[in-house]
Order: C-alpha cells, then structure tokens, then sequence
C-alpha cells in the first residue's frame, strides 16, 4: 500500500511590497529572516496558477474564492 501524498498550498497574499530606499532599494521581504519559508521553497515544489476569471478584476478576494474552488 502506498503512502498518501500531502499537500500544503501556501498563499502570499499581502506579501508584495515595494523596494525600500531604506532597504537599499529592496523589499521587506528580501531582508526578512525567514528560515522556514526558505525551506520549503527549496524542498518542496513551486508552482503558478491563473485564477482570474478571463473579464474579471484582478484581485485578492477573486483570486482568493476561485483557489478554494469558489465561482466569484
């Protein structure tokens, strides 16, 4: 018998930012420590969907509501 797999779907809604001059010229996230989001990025698999609806606007809470399945 086979192991299931698992999945963990991670969503970095909120987390762009822009490039700080404070930072020298790069985002909170780039400075931040952040050992166990580096991990999984490295072990696990990245990947990239498009969910907006074709005539739909861009955003969080569409994008959001079709991810888990939901008709915006």
């Amino acid at each position: 018998m086979h192991a299931a797999r698992k999945y963990c779907i991670i969503v970095p809604d909120g987390m762009a930012d822009c490039p700080l001059p404070r930072l020298t010229g790069r985002t909170p996230m780039e400075v931040a420590r952040k050992p166990n989001m580096d991990r999984v990025a490295a072990e696990g698999v990245v990947g990239m969907a498009r969910l907006i609806p074709g005539k739909m606007p861009p955003s969080s809470d569409v994008a959001n509501l079709c991810l888990l399945g939901y008709d915006p």
